[in-house]
């Protein structure tokens, strides 16, 4: 049986993800930090596809969650292998530097950076001893351009980037891609406190995009058919910036 693991899973970009990567016959685990309901709805989703879905709640963040929840699953289920890791769990605490406290920056930081870290060194010896394996991660226009209010954010988005060019030339021989999403401005419950009339007039297309139109470049760059890609970052912004 083949699996995808989705962090940040529940809602938004990552629900779609799950669900777009059901329509391909992966079985869903779905990472969750604490919105249980909302778990549920996506996990009845993905059994709606003809596969399996298991919910796994943990924070990405926290080294001793990850390697309980995660790495016991691991553990426990040796005759599965996750072919699919998506790093998709973040969250933004908006702030000037100035008036930015540490634990803002902590927070946001680990929520991506060090989750990046912690979730795939639990799944990455497996790919490599299955020769075969898909990582994306949904990093930020952020990480690539840099926000006024995000230095927290944009740091965590552009560490995401630069973990993934390394790693792709570590694992690359092993038949392992690694790559990234940079969305835009994409309607979720991330983006609801934003000025969506103001900000639209920013971008080209004069919208914001769907959460579908980000998993369904996830879901190609972690198919057969992104199998000479690795090391990048694929840009969804409606051409706000690239």
């Amino acid at each position: 049986m083949k699996y995808a693991l989705v962090t940040g899973g529940s809602r938004g970009i990552g629900r779609a993800v799950c669900v777009k990567l059901a329509e391909q016959g992966y079985h869903i685990l779905i990472n969750y930090k604490s919105n249980d309901a909302e778990a549920a709805k996506t996990a009845e989703l993905v059994r709606g596809k003809n596969v399996t879905a298991e919910t796994l709640k943990f924070d990405v963040g926290n080294k001793t969650d990850v390697d309980t929840v995660l790495g016991g699953w691991v553990e426990g289920n040796k005759d599965k292998v996750i072919e699919v890791l998506v790093n998709n769990a973040g969250i933004r605490e908006d702030a000037l530097m100035i008036w930015m406290t540490d634990q803002q920056w902590k927070n946001v930081l680990g929520s991506s950076l060090d989750a990046f870290y912690y979730v795939t060194r639990q799944v990455i010896n497996g790919m490599l001893a299955n020769k075969y394996g898909r990582i994306v991660s949904v990093v930020s226009l952020s990480g690539l351009k840099g926000m006024p209010g995000q230095t927290n954010y944009s740091a965590a988005k552009a560490g995401v980037i630069g973990a993934t060019k390394a790693l792709a030339q570590e694992v690359a021989r092993r038949g392992v891609t690694v790559n990234a999403v940079a969305p835009g401005f994409i309607k979720t419950d991330m983006t609801q406190d934003l000025n969506e009339a103001e900000l639209k007039a920013l971008v080209p297309m004069k919208r914001f995009g769907e959460p579908e139109e980000v998993a369904d470049a996830v879901v190609f760059l972690a198919s057969m058919k992104a199998s000479y890609i690795t090391g990048n970052v694929i840009s969804i912004n409606g051409g706000l910036y690239s």
